[in-house]
């Protein structure tokens, strides 16, 4: 099944929970790749024109120019300097727009605002007065240095902003260390579907360096040459009639199909694992209670597989998430002694301390690094913003585990890092990749059976068994449901929807990290359905896969030329017995159905005994993923085209 943005619910449910139609399974988002160095969020006034909207003129603001200027020294430390300005163009903007911030690592680099301004319609200039910053650091306690995360932001509020206007920002950020001694590398691309006046990115290095560049789609090379001891590179872009946003598949990023460009030191991707390496094994050497606190993990167990499944069970589930993965002053666990202490760590420190648990027990293991958006083939050139997150290894069992993704069972992978290439450390220049999802390795069955008194009332159960990733996330979000929300769990979703209900959800016991999952629904709904009425048959409580969300990429328009996407199988099984009154005759019930199509199949049938209804629907969505070609993706999306009437098919009953 092909991943559609915007995407549209695919549930079908029955009439008493339409309402409760937000079961789709989940899906991976496509990287809003900025321009690197840039701040994990865009600020308000550059959002204001970053949303696509067709056309230039309907837009609310638009960038009028966006400048950026490194400066890089021979230890690869830079100045980078940045310069935007940014046009109001209706009033839902004005109030974005008077909003700009700048994030920072506060240890690592200077802030300089050279100028801010509103510039009026008729050329007056309003400048930002001090009195309209603010500063917010993330301090540590006393002298001592933040824990975890330095970045600074400071937000400016540029005034007397109106329709017309123009707010402009320019400031430089210094630099004071580089993230690895000697190398510099950075990378950027622009979209198709934003206006943008003009955009300059110039890049000024030691000549001494050697680089490795490239430039991708409609960026232009206007400068490359060496003048005195230092080399100049330019490149300018605009972009002044956007494409108009449509419904697309979402594409896996890759920069050399963007207007995009890469600047870098590094001869390989090797270089980059193995000079990270050089700072985070020393790291990973275990410590004498890193050595305690495995033999008491793994009392009683026998094997390697066994052992490393309880040592990554603790690491999952008793150190919580914190901090940057990979980046300006993050390339460098923490140590062993300050993430038990503190029970909190970020992925490096998830992957180290695991790795030294590891080697407590004698169990080989390294470090691995990777994209965690949605980057499944790297650039040409090597850049280091390509790989953000830190996993491990294990050789002796062919393994990759993600200690810092929570919920996640032993052996298997998020679907954020499943099929990608990963960079290991222990052998920096193989070509490795993490393994694909198993084919319909996520899975749902569902039996519900009801009855529906005279007055549409309803009675019933819903059992539901789920394996594979539909478990793990699952059981992700109920893990913190405590008993008492577990009672009421049936009233509320049902109040939701304007149902009256009572009931009770039981399930197995989501804390643990396993790929399976059990629940079951009783429930007692007060004057449910319509008598006389229909309703398409459909699941009458939450559920993760239900059939219907296997055929969402039917509701969206085909793309003749669309490229590879997203895309993701499983198999969903649905089995229905709804007993109706003896008063009421069922007239009408959905067809028969049987379909095949490139590996994935559809079977539906539907039986009536007397004024029992008995259904049984099947879809077995072959998909393998994480990527498809266009081909596959519009083969299959034609096959779901055929069976969503099935779906939507009603029961008609008077």
């Amino acid at each position: 099944m092909r991943i559609v943005m915007p995407r549209r619910s695919a549930a079908l449910c029955l009439a008493l929970a339409a309402a409760l139609a937000a079961n789709g399974a989940a899906f991976a988002q496509a990287d809003a790749q900025a321009k690197p160095g840039a701040p994990a969020a865009a600020a308000p006034a550059q959002a204001a024109a970053a949303k696509p909207a067709g056309r230039a003129e309907e837009q609310p603001a638009r960038l009028e120019r966006m400048h950026y200027a490194y400066t890089v020294q021979p230890n690869g430390a830079y100045i980078e300097q940045r310069e935007s300005a940014l046009k109001v163009l209706r009033e839902d903007a004005v109030e974005r727009a008077k909003y700009d911030s700048i994030d920072y690592s506060a240890s690592l680099q200077t802030l300089e605002v050279i100028e801010a301004y509103t510039l009026k319609a008729d050329g007056r200039r309003i400048a930002v007065p001090k009195s309209n910053y603010q500063v917010q650091t993330n301090d540590g306690r006393g002298d001592g240095g933040p824990a975890f995360s330095d970045v600074a932001t400071t937000q400016l509020v540029f005034p007397d902003v109106a329709v017309g206007d123009t707010v402009v920002l320019n400031y430089r950020l210094v630099g004071k260390q580089p993230m690895f001694e000697g190398q510099f590398s950075d990378t950027g691309s622009f979209s198709d579907y934003a206006y943008l006046g003009e955009m300059t990115l110039k890049y000024d290095l030691p000549a001494s360096m050697k680089i490795r560049k490239e430039s991708y789609g409609a960026l232009k090379t206007v400068r490359d040459e060496v003048v005195g001891d230092r080399r100049i590179l330019e490149w300018r872009y605009s972009n002044r009639e956007p494409k108009v946003f449509e419904p697309q598949v979402a594409a896996p990023f890759d920069l050399t199909r963007t207007n995009g460009a890469s600047v870098s030191t590094f001869a390989s991707y090797g270089d980059i694992a193995r000079v990270y390496g050089e700072r985070a094994l020393p790291k990973a050497v275990p410590t004498a209670r890193v050595r305690k606190l495995a033999d008491e993990i793994a009392a009683g167990k026998t094997g390697q597989r066994e052992i490393a499944q309880a040592l990554y069970e603790w690491v999952s589930l008793n150190i919580n998430y914190a901090g940057n993965c990979i980046g300006l002053g993050a390339v460098v666990p923490r140590d062993q002694d300050f993430v038990l202490d503190n029970r909190i760590g970020d992925c490096k420190d998830h992957a180290t301390l695991l790795q030294a648990l590891l080697a407590a027990k004698g169990i080989e293991a390294t470090q691995a690094l990777i994209n965690s958006g949605t980057t499944y083939r790297l650039a040409p050139v090597p850049v280091a913003s390509a790989v953000n997150h830190v996993l491990n290894y294990l050789p002796g069992l062919d393994l990759y585990l993600d200690a810092t993704a929570k919920g996640i069972a032993f052996g298997e992978l998020p679907w954020a890092v499943a099929g990608k290439p990963v960079l290991r450390v222990d052998r920096p220049e193989l070509e490795a990749r993490t393994p694909a999802p198993l084919k319909l390795g996520n899975r749902q069955r569902m039996d519900t059976q009801l009855t529906i008194a005279e007055d549409g009332s309803v009675k019933g159960t819903m059992k539901v068994e789920l394996d594979g990733r539909a478990a793990m996330e699952f059981r992700a979000g109920l893990r913190e449901l405590t008993d008492k929300d577990a009672a009421e769990l049936v009233a509320k979703v049902f109040e939701r929807a304007g149902v009256q209900a009572t009931g009770s959800f039981r399930q197995d016991d989501p804390k643990p990290l396993r790929s399976q999952h059990r629940y079951q629904v009783e429930i007692d709904a007060k004057q449910a359905v319509q008598m006389p009425g229909a309703f398409p048959l459909g699941p009458m409580f939450m559920t993760p896969q239900p059939v219907a969300a296997l055929v969402g990429s039917a509701q969206a328009p085909l793309i003749k030329d669309e490229g590879d996407g997203l895309c993701r199988g499983g198999r969903s099984e649905e089995t229905y017995r709804i007993e109706f009154p003896k008063t009421v005759k069922v007239l009408a019930k959905p067809q028969d159905l049987k379909l095949e199509s490139n590996g994935s199949r559809y079977e539906a049938t539907y039986r009536l005994e007397g004024n029992v209804l008995h259904a049984h629907r099947v879809i077995e969505d072959a998909t393998v993923g994480p990527v498809c070609t266009g081909e596959y993706n519009r083969g299959y999306s034609e096959f779901a085209r055929k069976v969503l009437p099935n779906l939507k098919a009603q029961v008609i009953y008077q």
